[in-house]
């Protein structure tokens, strides 16, 4: 018996320090669109919904310390381009936007390009080209199955 009776992803909520600052970045340089309530950012990402909170309130509402140190927050999200030319443009206009490119894009060692980059709290984010994966015209990853690998 599994613990979770389907296997889907509601909420990834990001504890932040500045919310609103965050919110802007959100939506100005990636272009995401805040349907939250007063008190919460919400983005729907065509599936599941990216939560920013204050941190502070998210540790207290999980029952945790929040006593986060360090610059890497050992969490990336992804996103997956349809192209490496989609990677690149992405990459391109993220830097003319200013923002902290980390790592940039390339031929990665599991055969498909990436890059990464952070938000202004150092949220680190992956752009990526699978070419071993197939997206539905929605952009929502279909894997192979286990029977074609």
């Amino acid at each position: 018996m599994a613990a979770f009776p389907e296997h889907r992803l509601s909420i990834v909520t990001i504890g932040v320090r500045d919310r609103a600052a965050l919110t802007g970045f959100y939506e100005t340089v990636l272009g995401f669109k805040n349907v939250g309530p007063d008190g919460m950012t919400m983005f729907d990402m065509g599936g599941f919904i990216l939560g920013l909170w204050e941190e502070d309130k998210l540790a207290d509402d999980a029952g945790l310390p929040n006593n986060r140190t360090g610059d890497f927050k050992a969490l990336a999200l992804a996103y997956n381009a349809r192209s490496i030319d989609e990677v690149d443009g992405i990459f391109a206009e993220l830097a003319s936007a200013g923002v902290t490119i980390t790592t940039p894009p390339h031929k990665a060692f599991w055969g498909g390009y990436s890059g990464y980059f952070t938000d202004p709290e150092g949220n680190a984010w992956e752009v990526a080209y699978n070419p071993f994966w197939t997206l539905d015209e929605a952009g929502r990853v279909v894997l192979p199955s286990m029977e074609d690998v």
